[in-house]
C-alpha cells in the first residue's frame, strides 16, 4: 500500500476529530464557569442576608389597625412582639393597641434575624361626617387609690360611655360616671355620646398615699433602696429588656407619670441633657452601657400629696 496515502488518510483522521474535543473542552470550561457563579452567588447572598419588612405607621390611633409583613428571603418561622405581652406567629396581618403610649414592636425571623419598629399610639378619633359638637369632661385632676372619684359629661348627648384608662374597656354609662382606680399612675379618661363626633379627653393622676416615692430624697436606706431600684431598672433597659414594661415601671412608682422629668447624663467627660423617654430610648440602641449612679432631685407642687422628681441625675459608662 501507499505510503503517503496512508499518511495523507491520517491526517484527515487527525482533523475530523480536533472539533469534537474542542467542543467538550468549551461546554466543560462554561459549565464549570457557571457552578462556580452559582456558588459564589449562594455565598454571597448568604453572608449579607438581612430581614426584609415594614409596617405601615410608626403613628396610629386606638381604632386604626397596625399592618405588618415580612419579604425576607428563606424566612419560615416568624415572631411578631407588640411591647405588651401581645405576640403574633404570622408572616403578615394586622393588630390594634387597646392603649395609648409608645412601643417598640420586635420581628424575629428565623429565630436569629431581627429587626425594631417604633409605634406610637395616639387616642382614638372618630371619623365622621356629622356635624363636630361640643363634648367636655368636668371633674376632678387628681385622685387616690381605691377612692371613688367622679367625672360629668358635658354637651350633647342621650347616650355617654366613658373608658378609664385602666381597664381598657367601657367603664361607665351614663352623663355622671363613678369609678375606683386600683393602681397609681397617670389616666386618660374618654368620653363619646351618640352626638358627637370626637372623643373627649381628661387626664387625671391617681397617686398612692402608702408608697414610699418620697423616699427617693429622704435620708436613710428608704432613700438608697429607691435609688437602688431606680438604677437597677435603668440598666435592665440598658441590658435589652422589655422597654414597655421597664418604662412604665419607672414613669409610674418614681416620676408621678409625668414623661417631662429631665435627665441629666454624664458619660466620658461629656454631659448632656434630655427627658426621660428620649434618654431610656436612647439606651435601646446602646451596647454595653453601665449605669454608675442615679441621683434624684424633687420638688413639691401644689395640691400634690407628695413630692414628685424633676430632674434626674445619672452617671454611666461604656
Amino acid at each position: 500500500m501507499d505510503r503517503n496515502f496512508i499518511e495523507e488518510g491520517d491526517e484527515r483522521n487527525v482533523s475530523k476529530s480536533n472539533p469534537r474535543i474542542y467542543l467538550f473542552i468549551i461546554i466543560f470550561l462554561v459549565v464549570a464557569l457557571l457552578a462556580g457563579l452559582i456558588y459564589f452567588f449562594k455565598v454571597y447572598t448568604r453572608s449579607e442576608e438581612k430581614i426584609s419588612a415594614k409596617i405601615n405607621k410608626t403613628e396610629i390611633y386606638l381604632n386604626e389597625d397596625l399592618i405588618y409583613a415580612d419579604n425576607t428571603n428563606g424566612a419560615k418561622k416568624w415572631v411578631w412582639e407588640f411591647g405588651n405581652g401581645d405576640k403574633s406567629t404570622k408572616q403578615q396581618g394586622t393588630y390594634r393597641f387597646n392603649k395609648v403610649g409608645s412601643y417598640v414592636v420586635r420581628l424575629t425571623v428565623n429565630e436569629n434575624l431581627r429587626e425594631q419598629f417604633f409605634v406610637s399610639v395616639k387616642d382614638s378619633v372618630v371619623h365622621s361626617i356629622a356635624q363636630d359638637t361640643t363634648l367636655f369632661i368636668s371633674g376632678s385632676t387628681n385622685g387616690i387609690v381605691l377612692e371613688e372619684i367622679r367625672l360629668e359629661a358635658n354637651g350633647p348627648g342621650e347616650i355617654f360611655e366613658w373608658w378609664f384608662g385602666e381597664t381598657g374597656k367601657v367603664d361607665a354609662i351614663g352623663k355622671s360616671a363613678l369609678y375606683t382606680y386600683t393602681k397609681p399612675g397617670v389616666y386618660q379618661v374618654r368620653l363619646r355620646s351618640d352626638k358627637s363626633s370626637k372623643f373627649a379627653t381628661h387626664n387625671i393622676r391617681i397617686v398612692d398615699p402608702a408608697a414610699d416615692i418620697n423616699q427617693l430624697v429622704t435620708p436613710g436606706k428608704g432613700a438608697q433602696d429607691a435609688l437602688n431600684d431606680l438604677k437597677e431598672k435603668i440598666q435592665d433597659i440598658a441590658n435589652g429588656a422589655d422597654f414597655n414594661s421597664k418604662y412604665s415601671y419607672i414613669l409610674s412608682k418614681y416620676l408621678c407619670g409625668d414623661e417631662k422629668v429631665k435627665v441629666n447624663v454624664e458619660m466620658d467627660g461629656q454631659k448632656k441633657q434630655m427627658d426621660i423617654y428620649a434618654y431610656l430610648m436612647g439606651l435601646t440602641f446602646s451596647k454595653g452601657v453601665t449605669i454608675n449612679e442615679v441621683t434624684v432631685e424633687s420638688a413639691s407642687t401644689p395640691n400634690a400629696t407628695k413630692e414628685c422628681p424633676t430632674l434626674i441625675k445619672v452617671k454611666q459608662s461604656k
